[in-house]
């Protein structure tokens, strides 16, 4: 598709200016001042054009638990809130340890049609924490860029280290959800912290590529951090919930649970001094009856944009350039997708903002199909009024 935005304010990890963007076949062709196209024209004046937002921590639930979420609805929740391409965890029902799950995955949202995926293999055959053989069958697919067993920690050390070395020889990414269970009910910060530690100590060793995703605690933080600087190939991910919400302002049951504000305020510490690579999501939706039951989690792709713009960029004095770095670029870097910046030759998928909009919550407007959300009533700055993908219009405001 052919597009012009014309008059807005252009923000990536590197750009900063009132311009226009033209998009030609779906990539971004032009960028600059006073480009005029026999085209669609948007207007973007007194609007934010940003590269679209890319989740690295998502849950579909399809296969198998769709009453809670599928992969339309899900799409149609990350167009909303301005994501085109979300990476799906692997605790479906099958969990997806065979082809068979992986290929209907990619089918289905090929037949959807409304954002780019990527599915992931779970790191031990149906999260039975012990086999990895699975593994084998997919050695040299191109198709899988990332394994977890996201929803579990995997306990079983060498287990996980002989998965790193597998990871390794595929340039896969390891996600890692940071949970000894053995501490789980004796205290979750606890359980976070050992486990953030053993995986960043297993990533120094293997040589292998560690996301640690949804980092909650300053320990496992500080941890992640001294990791980096000890050569670990270790990335960060914080959520939106996690550095926004402290134990004071909400008991909102996710895991790993929200934390005090002693580390709400250290996670941001880390994205000021450029320790965090990424914000995702744990989007995880859940219906009322499986909420009330204690089933952690909440959906954030609806309201990812909004609160992280007021905590960081409002309220933090973190750049817009270094938020847009955080949703974008350097999700794409991780998964290798050709998207995230506003240059010419990206594809043409980008979000209009409006950054001046202030607006109360209401989960019983969201397009997914479950409202589990702490978020509910809270007002935040900055609203999503466009999401284009490939130079078409896939949601409007």
């Amino acid at each position: 598709m052919d597009l012009l935005i014309k008059a807005a304010r252009i923000i990536d990890e590197s750009h900063d200016f009132v311009g226009d963007v033209y998009i030609q076949n779906g990539l971004i062709k032009e960028i600059g001042t006073s480009i005029e196209k026999n085209v669609q024209v948007i207007n973007g004046e007194g609007l934010t054009l940003m590269p679209s937002f890319i989740d690295t921590h998502v849950h579909f639930r399809e296969p198998g638990f769709t009453y809670k979420e599928d992969i339309e609805t899900g799409s149609r929740a990350a167009l909303k809130g301005g994501f085109t391409f979300v990476n799906l965890m692997a605790n479906t029902n099958p969990i997806c340890s065979s082809k068979e799950v992986l290929d209907y995955v990619y089918k289905k949202n090929e037949e959807v049609g409304l954002i780019d995926l990527h599915q992931c293999l779970s790191i031990t055959k149906d999260f039975d924490g012990e086999s990895i053989t699975h593994l084998n069958n997919f050695q040299g697919n191109l198709v899988v860029k990332a394994i977890s067993d996201d929803g579990k920690g995997v306990m079983d050390s060498k287990v996980m280290l002989d998965a790193m070395g597998i990871a390794k020889n595929n340039n896969w990414v390891v996600i890692s959800h940071a949970e000894n269970h053995e501490f789980s009910n004796i205290d979750m910060r606890l359980a976070e912290n050992l486990m953030t530690l053993r995986d960043v100590e297993l990533a120094k060793y293997s040589k292998a590529k560690l996301h640690m995703a949804h980092i909650s605690t300053k320990e496992a933080m500080k941890c992640v951090i001294d990791g980096k600087k000890e050569g670990a190939n270790v990335t960060a991910e914080v959520t939106p919930h996690h550095i926004s919400l402290n134990t004071e302002i909400s008991n909102y049951r996710v895991n790993p649970p929200i934390r005090e504000e002693e580390d709400r305020k250290y996670l941001i510490k880390a994205i000021k001094d450029g320790y965090v690579d990424v914000i995702g999501t744990d989007h995880a939706p859940h219906s009322k009856e499986d909420k009330e039951k204690g089933a952690p989690g909440m959906v954030g792709l609806e309201t990812a944009f909004s609160v992280c713009y007021t905590t960081l960029v409002k309220e933090n004095e973190i750049s817009l350039k270094t938020l847009s770095k955080l949703m974008s670029a350097n999700p794409c870097e991780l998964f290798g997708i050709n998207k995230g910046r506003i240059s010419p030759g990206y594809d043409g998928d980008l979000v209009l903002v409006d950054l001046n909009s202030k607006n109360k919550i209401n989960s019983n407007n969201f397009a997914s199909k479950s409202n589990n959300t702490p978020f509910d009533g809270m007002e935040y700055f900055g609203e999503v009024v466009m999401t284009i993908k490939a130079g078409k219009i896939a949601y409007r405001k």
